[in-house]
């Protein structure tokens, strides 16, 4: 059987020619599709940067090129001049409807321009399809730029038809998504996560961590996210960091992931914490772990989420979290941490209650919540109703 994932993601290379994935994407993610796959393609950008072959390893996942073929669309999303130039439109659109037209069925994950475009051509030729839905494209959208603005409201609705007309669909959250997105086919709420086994030592080790810190010591915050967008909302914990150190407290706050960092560093700079603010890069998945078990607070201050991963790999490693209350945030987050978006001053208000007696009681809470999300029951549901999606592809062969 020949399938094909559609996304807007952004594939990376090195000098010597090998490719890689950012975080969302990892050996062990394609994995699932190639179980039941003979063979499998991935329709996406491609970065244009050329990255050292050392860097490239250090900083992200992998992507085996003898295993998966990449099928490379026009970066519509590079610019103004880019979305506007309908030559590329034209391209984008001829390059999807050949590899609709070669594969047997189709998983697109959404929010996606191209794979909103692959949908509607799965119908018009009858190729099966399944849609994973990971974000909100409106919020995404509209808290983007000038130009997200622009394209916020028909991408909600075109988004909006290719889930509701969907076969098979899967959902990363619980309710959020579901109640913006309904689905009339067959749907699973299924969390794009891969955690590492919860042993009890990881909560134990935590704990001590924890009991261990002393009265004016480093607090290290943690988000872990995309740079160079501004929905991530990292800006709002350095500028409440700023007020609470200026009022004698002694945060420190991390940032994992890629992206221009020109604008975060800008505001660090501005609001004199440049010394307490350390821009760590992207990082490969499976050094995430390792780098969580040294923070002491995760913060997701998002202003648009799906499900985040990050913020349950966070809860896995007994981390106390402090998330904003968008998407599906406030289904992993206890009420007490949550603070409203954008919001400064509740964010100050949050931390400032994260005692040590709460944090203890949060890293145990948060941990137990995280069991929900064991990797064998979430892998033996997704492969179930990845199994029935792939059976209806045999049969509509027939």
């Amino acid at each position: 059987m020949k399938l094909l994932f559609v996304h807007d993601t952004k594939i990376k290379e090195d000098k010597k020619g090998n490719y890689y994935t950012d975080g969302s994407y990892s050996m062990e993610v394609w994995e699932r599709y190639l179980s039941f796959a003979d063979h499998f393609s991935v329709l996406a950008r491609k970065e244009q940067i050329i990255y050292e072959v050392d860097f490239a390893q250090r900083n992200f996942n992998y992507f085996d090129k003898t295993k998966i073929k990449f099928i490379e669309t026009p970066d519509l999303k590079a610019s103004i001049q880019a979305f506007l130039d309908m030559r590329k439109h034209k391209m984008r659109n001829k390059i999807i409807k050949k590899a609709i037209l070669d594969c047997d069925g189709v998983v697109v994950r959404l929010r996606s321009s191209n794979g909103n475009v692959a949908i509607k051509l799965a119908k018009k030729f009858n190729k099966p399809y399944l849609v994973e839905i990971v974000g909100c494209a409106w919020d995404a959208l509209w808290n983007h730029s000038l130009k997200g603005k622009l394209i916020a409201l028909p991408s909600y609705f075109a988004m909006k038809k290719s889930v509701k007309d969907a076969p098979y669909a899967v959902y990363v959250t619980s309710e959020f998504l579901q109640r913006r997105y309904p689905c009339k086919g067959k749907t699973i709420a299924c969390p794009d996560v891969v955690l590492k086994f919860l042993d009890s030592d990881i909560l134990h080790r935590r704990l001590n961590k924890i009991e261990q810190m002393k009265k004016h010591e480093r607090v290290v915050l943690c988000t872990i996210g995309a740079t160079n967008v501004r929905y991530k909302g990292q800006e709002y914990v350095i500028k409440a960091i700023s007020k609470l150190n200026k009022e004698g407290f002694n945060f420190e706050y991390h940032l994992i992931g890629g992206g221009d960092i020109g604008y975060l560093k800008s505001v660090a700079e501005k609001n004199k914490v440049s010394n307490k603010v350390k821009f760590v890069g992207s990082i490969p998945h499976e050094k995430v772990f390792e780098y969580l078990d040294n923070i002491d607070i995760y913060v997701q201050p998002s202003i648009t989420e799906g499900l985040p991963r990050a913020l349950i790999e966070a809860m896995s490693r007994g981390c106390p979290v402090i998330g904003s209350n968008v998407g599906g945030i406030p289904e992993l987050v206890s009420t007490e941490f949550m603070f409203k978006r954008k919001d400064i001053n509740d964010l100050i208000v949050k931390l400032k209650t994260m005692t040590k007696e709460k944090m203890l009681n949060e890293a145990k809470r948060n941990f137990e919540k995280a069991k929900a999300f064991d990797k064998k029951e979430l892998d033996k549901r997704r492969t179930e109703f990845y199994k029935m999606f792939a059976e209806s592809i045999g049969d509509s062969d027939d």
